[in-house]
């Protein structure tokens, strides 16, 4: 299959509001050949990326827009804009390519199109861009609601973090504790002629120059080393493990906190790893079978207790919730394609909710860590004020964080162009079990 193609059908999915694109592209990556895989994720990614400003710049271009059964047709189109503003590919090969991609869809109708538009666009595209600028959805290329949040909330950043959210991300490895330090790596990627450098934030994180096959870094296969952003490794530091304490990771998958856990303390007494969907344990299952540990996988929905919790408590928790992702856009551009203002509350509600499940599996004296992987405060510290507000027994802590910006609770991590991701971290103690 043509990767134009491939990458036009798996966005169209994402465009018609059927998928993400981490669903959408496997089964189109299956289609093409091996050598066109990275061309097709370039073209879904970056034209997912860079979506609200091609989408304005069509609307510019096109006499109407297109009916939501040409949703196929829209894609090619901005896949076409993508290859002829973002990527290196010739401008005639663009335009051909991706006009000719239009019989697979058994639209010829489409050729004519798609074949004015591009050429327009080659001609026109620069200048048109350049009078739209002063609109902050193609300056930023943010959806409407997003960037006006961003910038709400975040008034001295929201422009840094529209850029870091555009820029490709770094690829950050995690050093497994249990059979090297950061040091020792960094001079078996040396040896390796890997160019890296340590994190900032993370005391196992490493941030590669160049992003690479996961099979070239030593010891990957005898788990060494994993792939995890920095931000997400900050978890594991602050849960305070102890030898014999029980953890509960809650929304755990894909599991890269749960093994950092099982990484960071060897001796702990268990560790129960819980998600809603038996399949998604299963990549869980996989990266403990690499790094050879072993956690307790259950498949539930973690507010129904009743059907999972064994009545012992926990010493610790971490609740990675649900959340927006608004933190990781530049890892899944196609968040600002699938996420809409009105998810936002909704979201913050589940999290209250796992939040009032949760707490009382905790011990008296016991922690819990809870982040997030958003940039919006809607879903971080007001949540937590507000679930501090209803439950007497619960008090915030300090949290030994340099990276990010103090909020009236927790810290906000905001993502950073060669960086960390933006995440949110609040950590609470149990000094009391709940009345009644």
């Amino acid at each position: 299959m043509n990767p134009r193609l491939a990458a036009a059908r798996a966005l169209a999915a994402v465009l018609s509001g059927k998928a993400s694109l981490n669903s959408s592209l496997p089964a189109q990556l299956d289609k093409v050949e091996e050598r066109d895989r990275g061309l097709v994720q370039d073209l879904a990614f970056g034209t997912a990326r860079w979506q609200p400003r091609l989408d304005l710049l069509a609307a510019q271009l096109l006499q109407k827009p297109f009916k939501a059964a040409d949703a196929d047709v829209q894609a090619l189109l901005l896949v076409g804009l993508y290859q002829l503003f973002y990527s290196r590919i010739p401008a005639h090969a663009a335009i051909g390519e991706t006009v000719g991609c239009a019989d697979k869809l058994k639209k010829p109708w489409a050729k004519g199109l798609l074949n004015a538009v591009l050429r327009r666009a080659q001609r026109e595209g620069e200048q048109i861009l350049a009078g739209l600028e002063r609109d902050p959805v193609v300056r930023t290329a943010h959806p409407r609601w997003l960037q006006k949040s961003l910038k709400a909330f975040w008034p001295d950043h929201w422009e840094a973090i529209t850029a870091a959210n555009n820029a490709h991300p770094p690829m950050i490895l995690r050093v497994n504790r249990r059979h090297h330090s950061r040091d020792a790596y960094l001079r078996l990627l040396a040896e390796a002629g890997i160019n890296a450098s340590a994190c900032s934030y993370s005391r196992d994180g490493i941030v590669l120059a160049e992003a690479c096959d996961v099979r070239g870094l030593p010891g990957f296969a005898e788990g060494w080393v994993s792939v995890q952003d920095e931000a997400a490794q900050l978890a594991a530091d602050l849960m305070e493990l102890a030898p014999g304490q029980r953890v509960l990771d809650a929304c755990c998958a894909p599991g890269g906190k749960t093994c950092h856990l099982l990484e960071a303390e060897a001796k702990l007494g268990e560790v129960v790893a819980i998600d809603l969907e038996a399949k998604r344990l299963a990549r869980v299952r996989e990266n403990l079978d690499r790094l050879q540990l072993d956690a307790k996988l259950i498949a539930c929905d973690a507010r129904d207790t009743a059907s999972w919790w064994d009545g012992k408590p926990f010493q610790r928790i971490l609740l990675d919730a649900p959340c927006s992702a608004t933190g990781v856009i530049r890892r899944h551009p196609d968040i600002k394609l699938t996420r809409q203002a009105e998810d936002i509350p909704a979201l913050a509600t589940l999290q209250g909710e796992l939040l009032d499940a949760l707490w009382p599996t905790l011990e008296v004296g016991g922690m819990l860590v809870y982040a997030t992987c958003s940039s919006l405060p809607t879903e971080n510290t007001e949540v937590i004020e507000a679930f501090l507000a209803r439950t007497p027994g619960a008090r915030e802590l300090d949290l030994a964080l340099e990276a990010g910006l103090r909020q009236p609770h927790g810290r906000q991590l905001l993502a950073q162009e060669g960086g960390h991701d933006g995440f949110y971290y609040a950590k609470l103690i149990k000094i009391a079990a709940s009345r009644g």
